[in-house]
């Protein structure tokens, strides 16, 4: 029995013989330290040179030799200098490299008699600035009085010591400008060519004409200068109506005070109205 036993116990042990494990490849991990050594390296040279980049421009901004000497300013027909510098924000000593040109155009464009700016800096020391200024052409009055530029822009409110002596223009109101701001840009261009017919007139020119009103369904009416009669023109062909007008105005001209109007919106004649 004992020999059975000891025989049974061997034959398990023998038929539970392991299998040798399988060898595992060990892992390279040279490429992968590589990879993460230099996405790390180039993160922290890239923050170094930023910040180095930042501490240098600092450095450079604050050094004497770069800071501002001369500003030149371009000639000037309604602003002074000192008015220029002041909305610039500019003045000799500040640091060349921190001039904001973008800001210093965007603060003189606040200004309605600016129409164009341009800023450009000259190292080691010079800053220019050239301006165009707008010319009023005429008042128009639309509720409150605006100078009026040759592009026809409304561009600026007049207050006291504003000078008046321009056309004097009247009919549109601030309604009519929001309303219909195209129609009421081309009707305040039309009163510019017909500005510019009255200034070239030999006869009856400018002078004669104390105020020039518009109404959009009919066109422009003159007022002249000595007894504020009307002069019907209508729209267009300007120069034609005043060449026909300055053929008689001579006669007309002592007798205004008893005529009701004159109109000359009918084709190759005159009709002259007696009060």
């Amino acid at each position: 029995m004992r020999d059975l036993h000891a025989k049974k116990q061997r034959q398990v042990s023998q038929n539970r013989v392991k299998k040798a494990p399988k060898k595992r490849k060990p892992v390279n991990w040279r490429p992968i330290l590589t990879w993460l050594s230099r996405g790390i390296g180039a993160a922290a040279l890239c923050l170094a040179l930023g910040f180095g980049g930042m501490k240098l421009y600092r450095l450079v901004a604050g050094v004497t030799l770069l800071r501002l000497e001369t500003i030149e300013v371009s000639p000037l027909q309604r602003l002074t200098r000192g008015e220029v510098l002041s909305l610039a924000g500019v003045k000799p000593g500040d640091s060349m490299l921190g001039l904001k040109l973008q800001r210093i155009v965007t603060q003189l464009c606040k200004n309605p008699w600016i129409e164009q700016v341009q800023v450009r800096r000259y190292f080691p020391h010079t800053l220019s600035i050239s301006v165009t200024e707008r010319a009023p052409q005429a008042v128009a009055n639309v509720g409150c009085l605006y100078y009026l530029d040759g592009k026809g822009k409304l561009f600026k409110s007049l207050v006291d010591g504003d000078r008046l002596d321009y056309p004097l223009i009247t009919g549109l109101s601030e309604e009519e400008l929001e309303k219909d701001p195209e129609g009421s840009k081309e009707a305040l261009k039309n009163a510019l060519a017909l500005i510019d017919s009255l200034k070239a007139a030999t006869v009856f020119g400018l002078e004669e004409v104390s105020e020039i009103h518009y109404d959009k369904g009919y066109g422009f009416t003159l007022f002249t200068m000595q007894g504020g009669v009307p002069v019907k023109l209508g729209n267009g062909g300007f120069n034609e109506k005043l060449a026909r007008l300055s053929g008689i105005y001579a006669q007309l001209k002592p007798r205004m005070h008893e005529l009701d109007y004159i109109d000359l919106d009918y084709g190759d004649k005159i009709i002259v109205k007696k009060v």
